[in-house]
């Protein structure tokens, strides 16, 4: 028999683990990784990225690095999105899929320009729980078309500064106007006190305006206890996951997965077929289109303050047709909301459902996505 003790030792911990710690985060497995929940409370930190600033420790999250001739080309293969519409100091967000036109993976890519006439520079993000089975195909995919794909999280730390007052605290930091970085922009800034000039993207994970850092263990530790000493709270996993819900931000594997198609999830704006390009996944879709999605994932508001978990039926006349994937009390808008797979039939804004939670069936209409908007 196997001792608590020796799985959790098998878990992987980020550089700032102790610091997380120290700074009072609850720990718990996620993903492979032992990560912080909460810190002063989940509802206080939730309220700090929608009003002021707050910090979350994202280093179990995977980065690669792809450098070689015409990288956008060779990754093209991979994804629906046509890369060729970002340009260098610009990113998107897409998918990976697989053959059946299912969702591998979200990501992150991001057009690092040119290194010289031939080469050119990807990064990747990419989500924890994948990561290792994201680095091993793309890798297959990618090294015979004469790409490196390289690991540069190399044990460092990936820093997440999120909400309205994020770049202005960004701006003190460095000493840069950052104004003119657009949303999904990035570029390296030397910030104050550390060694080595950061990667820094205007992306996140909240529904606010923010920045994703890449920094060296050293650096990251000495920048979050430069934010702790500046009044930034410190967020766990559980606020995370509530701003991210609010904004109807997919979690993966829970909201879409393997068996689940980009115009299912309501991510067919991510599928670019006018583009020539083939790539894994391309012919399903194109069937998928034709036939029309069998069902839709949907945003609910509950009646009353029961909350619907991932897996609760959605009832419509007494009858399970369809499935919760997500749900929680929205510490923004104070009602219980969720998001859900039904048939296309049911997925119209103003249908009366019902969710059966514990046993019995909660009233709940669908709604209009995101729940939240920073306006």
């Amino acid at each position: 028999m196997r001792s608590t003790f020796s799985v959790a030792m098998q878990l992987q911990r980020t550089p700032l683990h102790e610091l997380c710690r120290d700074s009072g985060g609850r720990m718990v497995p996620f993903a492979g990784w032992e990560m912080p929940v909460q810190f002063s409370g989940l509802i206080q930190e939730h309220k700090a990225v929608r009003e002021q600033v707050g910090m979350f420790d994202i280093s179990h999250m995977g980065v690669l690095r792809l450098e070689g001739p015409n990288p956008k080309d060779a990754l093209q293969q991979m994804v629906p999105s046509d890369l060729h519409r970002i340009g260098p100091g610009e990113a998107c967000y897409s998918v990976l899929l697989n053959e059946r036109g299912g969702i591998r993976d979200d990501l992150i890519v991001y057009d690092c320009g040119p290194l010289d006439a031939e080469r050119g520079a990807l990064v990747l993000v990419i989500n924890a729980a994948c990561a290792d089975s994201d680095t091993a195909w793309i890798r297959e995919q990618m090294e015979p078309t004469g790409l490196t794909v390289t690991d540069i999280k190399q044990g460092g730390v990936l820093l997440a500064l999120q909400g309205p007052k994020a770049i202005a605290l960004l701006e003190q930091l460095s000493g840069e106007d950052l104004s003119g970085l657009p949303r999904f922009g990035h570029r390296m800034l030397s910030v104050s006190g550390l060694q080595e000039p950061v990667f820094t993207a205007r992306t996140g994970y909240t529904g606010e305006d923010g920045a994703e850092l890449l920094l060296s263990a050293e650096d990251g530790q000495h920048l979050w206890r430069e934010l702790l000493e500046r009044g930034v709270t410190p967020c766990g996993l559980g606020a995370r996951d509530t701003l991210r819900l609010e904004a109807a931000m997919h979690l993966y594997g829970q909201d879409m997965d393997d068996a689940t198609n980009p115009f299912e999830a309501g991510l067919g704006w991510l599928v670019h077929l006018e583009m020539p390009s083939d790539f894994v996944g391309r012919k399903a879709l194109e069937q998928a289109v034709e036939a029309g999605p069998t069902k839709r994932l949907i945003g609910l508001k509950l009646q009353g303050r029961a909350i619907a978990r991932h897996d609760y039926p959605v009832l419509h006349n007494d009858e399970p047709v369809g499935v919760v994937t997500s749900g929680t009390w929205s510490p923004t808008l104070g009602e219980a909301i969720a998001l859900a797979y039904v048939p296309r039939a049911l997925a119209k804004i103003g249908t009366e459902l019902c969710v059966e939670i514990r046993g019995k069936p909660q009233p709940a209409t669908v709604v209009r996505r995101p729940f939240y908007k920073r306006s």
